[in-house]
């Protein structure tokens, strides 16, 4: 190949995970090797030899990859890999690949992808990780059908039809005519201002009696509520049903790229978690609630089964927990009465950060618009100890620390919280240590959001570049390491019991949460979802996009790790805990987390560089 074909390649290949983590030079070398195949779909599917196997990069096309039952395994477009197991295994080929849609295709040989693995760690463990990936989804594709995995960008409508806020509703409505639509969205010098329907040319128009000259921007519905394409579908539809809508913007960067109807969502299979959200809000009483509880660890294991990425188990979880503790606070108001002022339920810890998985304890706290009098505080003791009863009674243990709303220490006015959180900032003590790791990572899960905003802004505003409150925070997070040893050994621990195994969680995950925890509180990022505040940390360039990618992708496999654990647990009818026991993993699982655990012990090193060099 000459250089004018090369670059192409190069620039593709450049773009992709784990091709992004080579060198130039090693980049060029493998483009000049590469074969350029074409398949039709004509042909039914691609030819795999046994005796040369291939590693296959889809250029364009679809693809379907079939065991020998003919069971799906997966499906693939543009960017995606096929045959790499066989080269890592070296079994003989039993999957067959069937074309969907003609594309071009990508070989490389089995001794350039072995010089790849060679020269690149982290090509060589992305390979070992999607062989494993791939193990688990054998009969198990149904998790890409699911409403709860599935995002907001298979689904919406794209190119949505948009028009200027000054022009008349006349105009509107002709637009959507030709276009056979229910909405527009509107714009003001190119930016989102709100959206038009055909319910507000009904309500707002019609039936107000108006004629259409009216300008859009009189009869749509400003600000509306939007949600992003990388959002899950469910997180949709308990926006819609939140707020009474039947339509919603598709908004990235900035930028509105489509609009998800209730029409297509309902087009879609029917969700679990939100028909259990559903449930939830209709119960009138706590035993109900109880009730409709128990249904939660059946969702959990379902979610395990059908092999959902650990980041989105968790966001469906805490969904739950949202819901069920919005529920308790309503139910409870109708007893007690209405509040005697605005107030915010916080929830901190694993809730806060949307990633909670079995065996949850609540970790909570009420924020007051102002100094409550003896009324109120009345009112807010009887509230907080009823949601808190409840919400143990649906299987959130109480916190063995004592950080509910029910403890009058957590139950504070706006001044009292901003006053509380410069104290442990101001001064960084062991005990404001520890509080930082679970009162930082805060989120609200009913009342107004402008109230949480002022207390999270005033937080971020005394963290931000406060470089000895981040070096304690730093200090603190390193007491604890991965559970390496020499030669990359595990380093075992008793779980309270005479079993011996690997606390995922206190040597994993949560070394990981501390990690971007310190960096975002450093760089005042409003996020709490810890794989959020990693996206964002690369995004800013505070980590590079190497060690980010390594980072998110070791906090997903440690959280996908523990919570299959937690389901094999389950399964045996025994207790869930944190403990895995290395002897049950495969060489290849064992390997991949030693690299894993490998990722966040050279993160530590790289926080310990940036906030403890100077002190």
């Amino acid at each position: 190949m000459d250089a004018s074909e090369i670059q192409p390649l190069m620039q593709f290949l450049g773009q992709l995970v784990p091709f992004d983590s080579l060198s130039a030079t090693t980049l060029c070398h493998c483009a000049r090797r590469l074969k350029i195949c074409y398949y039709s779909r004509a042909d039914g599917q691609v030819h795999l030899s046994p005796d040369n196997p291939m590693l296959y990069i889809v250029r364009s096309g679809a693809f379907e990859v079939r065991d020998s039952d003919n069971e799906l395994l997966d499906r693939l477009g543009e960017g995606d890999f096929f045959g790499f197991p066989s080269l890592l295994s070296g079994e003989t080929i039993t999957n067959k690949v069937v074309i969907l849609e003609d594309g071009l295709v990508y070989q490389l040989d089995l001794d350039s992808f072995n010089a790849l693995r060679q020269e690149s760690r982290e090509f060589d463990r992305f390979f070992n990780r999607a062989f494993a990936k791939r193990l688990r989804h054998q009969g198990r594709f149904k998790a890409r059908e699911l409403t709860t995995t599935s995002r907001i960008s298979s689904l919406m409508s794209r190119s949505p039809k948009t028009l200027d806020c000054h022009l008349s509703v006349a105009e509107a409505a002709v637009c959507m005519r030709q276009a056979r639509v229910s909405s527009v969205l509107v714009t003001d010098n190119g930016r989102l201002c709100g959206i038009l329907t055909d319910r507000d040319l009904r309500n707002r128009v019609l039936a107000e009696g108006l004629d259409g000259t009216l300008p859009i921007h009189q009869a749509m519905t400003p600000q509306p509520v939007f949600i992003s394409p990388q959002a899950l579908v469910f997180e949709a539809m308990l926006l819609m049903s939140e707020h009474n809508i039947h339509h919603l913007p598709v908004v990235d960067e900035g930028e509105a790229v489509g609009v998800v109807t209730s029409t297509d969502i309902l087009r879609s299979q029917s969700s679990q978690p939100l028909l259990l959200i559903g449930e939830i809000e209709r119960q009138q009483d706590l035993p109900s609630l109880i009730s409709v509880s128990r249904q939660i660890p059946l969702l959990l294991q379902n979610l395990i089964s059908a092999d959902a990425r650990a980041e989105e188990i968790g966001r469906v979880l805490t969904s739950v927990t949202d819901a069920l503790t919005r529920r308790l606070i309503v139910l409870n108001q109708q007893l007690l009465g209405e509040a005697p002022m605005a107030f915010c339920w916080l929830a901190f810890g694993s809730q806060g950060r949307q990633d909670q998985a079995a065996c949850s304890d609540q970790d909570n706290g009420l924020l007051l618009a102002h100094e409550p009098d003896e009324q109120a505080q009345g009112y807010f003791a009887a509230l907080t100890e009823r949601v808190c009863e409840g919400l143990d009674q649906c299987g959130y243990r109480f916190c063995p620390g004592d950080i509910m709303a029910r403890n009058p220490t957590w139950r504070m006015s706006l001044a009292q919280w901003q006053q509380k959180f410069s104290d442990w900032v101001l001064a960084p003590e062991p005990k404001a240590l520890m509080h930082a790791s679970i009162f930082f990572d805060m989120r609200p899960v009913f009342g107004p959001m402008s109230l949480f905003d002022n207390l999270q802004d005033k937080v971020l505003e005394q963290t931000r570049h406060n470089d000895i409150f981040l070096a304690a925070m730093t200090g603190n997070s390193l007491d604890q390491a991965p559970p390496l040893g020499f030669f990359r050994k595990f380093v075992l621990e008793r779980d309270g019991t005479e079993v011996k195994g690997i606390d995922l969680k206190h040597r994993g995950s949560a070394l990981i949460n501390d990690i971007a925890r310190v960096y975002a509180l450093s760089a005042g990022i409003k996020e709490v979802n810890t794989a959020r505040r990693i996206r964002a940390l690369m995004e800013q360039g505070i980590l590079n996009r190497k060690d980010a990618l390594n980072l998110a992708d070791a906090h997903e496999f440690i959280a996908h790790m523990r919570l299959a654990n937690q389901g094999a647990q389950y399964g045996r009818g025994e207790a869930s805990s944190n403990f895995l026991k290395p002897q049950e993993l495969s060489s290849l699982v064992r390997h991949q987390l030693r690299d894993a655990f490998k990722v966040v012990h050279d993160a530590q090193s790289g926080l310990r560089l940036s906030f403890l060099r100077s002190f």
